[in-house]
């Protein structure tokens, strides 16, 4: 008889194969590849040849959602080539500024008062489901760094700056739940996980990148350039960068997009700029494969039935209501086209980062009377934005760089 874990190899590879050398027909369908790897992972898990049994609250799914998180948020980096002036980003401003805070009242709002959660629970669902996902959107990202598509812009931007205002919420919520007294965690909130965590992310992220840059560029003009060590250099530069973030408690993921968007602006030759950008994409493709299919194998169909009805109603009200409603209000009196507005809130794709954030919390402890509701509201919140947003991203993009982005 043959065993799971060959059964497993099998269907990894088939499923490799069909993407690979499928990729243009594919492309030409109303699906995402994630979709893909979703069905994939489902046939994995205890429902299919039970290969993966992993359960919801092991340590591994926070460090591998972690690690693809930090890997897609240093190729965001790498996309950007845009000046740091307030009208080259203002998408950017108007996306991270208003609409994420926004969002995440709304959605601890419709927490609180449909679902009936805690309002410290519901803040913390709120942040955990308000940003954009680094990796899942990469379908409706910059295609290269002179790409000038402001729906993609602001999408990558906002993907890459999201724990810039999540996290803190994040630690909020959690404050919150375990100390309902506010005046014995609040003032270290504002000062060292608001304030000092966000300060010290951006300038780790700039000095380790603005060092590598030194010390590459001294290298390379002893040895000349080398396009295969540079690739070996990004996955150093993002792990330094975000183990000395988090070593003087900052945020990370914060640091490491800074960090790639100072490699691609400042420093570093073309050609391995564009190595580095390769390098960490194929990477980023490789881990989401990894991590959608262990999303699809903690999919439980008991849980799906007692949770799916609080879920569905958080995820479309997040997805149909408060981001489309909350990203046209942030957007009023900008330049953008109505076309683009309204894409900005329908791309409020949640993903990998939503499911890490979670984890985090789940490890920093969230109570046990609270925590399977906010585990299967989070994950099934992700499985309708996968399928919903996989069917609809690819001919949207299209026709708004056809039709809007050419006038």
């Amino acid at each position: 008889m043959v065993s799971a874990y060959i059964l497993g190899m099998l269907l990894i590879g088939l499923l490799l194969l069909t993407v690979g050398w499928g990729s243009e027909w594919i492309a030409r369908l109303p699906l995402s590849y994630a979709i893909l790897y979703l069905v994939a992972g489902i046939i994995l898990g205890p429902y299919g040849i039970g290969l993966i049994r992993l359960q919801p609250d092991t340590q591994f799914i926070e460090r591998f959602t972690e690690f693809v998180v930090i890997v897609s948020l240093y190729s965001c980096g790498l996309k950007i080539s845009r000046p740091l002036r307030v009208s080259t980003w203002n998408s950017t401003i108007r996306l991270i500024g208003l609409l994420m805070p926004l969002s995440i009242l709304a959605i601890a709002a419709v927490g609180h008062w449909l679902v009936q959660l805690s309002w410290p629970a519901a803040v913390l669902l709120g942040a955990v489901l308000a940003p954009t996902d680094p990796v899942l959107a990469s379908e409706v990202q910059l295609d290269h760094p002179d790409d000038p598509n402001e729906l993609r812009f602001g999408l990558t931007s906002e993907g890459g700056l999201n724990d810039a205002l999540a996290f803190p919420f994040v630690y909020f919520g959690l404050h919150w739940l375990n100390d309902p007294n506010w005046d014995n965690w609040f003032p270290q909130w504002v000062g060292i996980d608001l304030v000092w965590a966000i300060g010290a992310a951006i300038v780790v992220g700039f000095i380790v990148a603005r060092g590598g840059i030194f010390i590459n560029h001294h290298i390379q003009k002893a040895r000349g350039v080398d396009e295969v060590m540079a690739d070996l250099v990004a996955v150093g530069v993002i792990l330094l960068t975000y183990a000395l973030t988090e070593v003087v408690n900052g945020y990370g993921f914060l640091a490491v997009f800074v960090a790639g968007y100072v490699v691609r602006k400042y420093g570093y030759y073309p050609e391995q700029q564009q190595s580095q950008l390769e390098f960490t994409t194929q990477i980023e493709k490789l881990l989401e494969v990894g991590a959608i299919l262990l999303l699809g194998s903690l999919l439980r169909v008991e849980e799906i039935l007692e949770f799916g009805p609080q879920a569905l109603l958080v995820a479309g009200a997040l997805l149909f209501v408060v981001r489309p409603i909350i990203a046209w209000l942030s957007t009023i009196g900008s330049n953008f086209r109505s076309a683009t507005r309204l894409l900005f809130g329908w791309f409020g794709i949640r993903g990998i980062g939503s499911i890490y954030y979670l984890s985090y919390a789940i490890s920093d402890g969230i109570p046990p009377e609270v925590l399977p509701q906010l585990r299967w509201i989070v994950y099934l919140t992700v499985l309708v934005s996968i399928i919903i947003h996989g069917v609809t991203a690819t001919p949207l993009v299209e026709w708004h760089e056809r039709h809007i982005e050419s006038i």
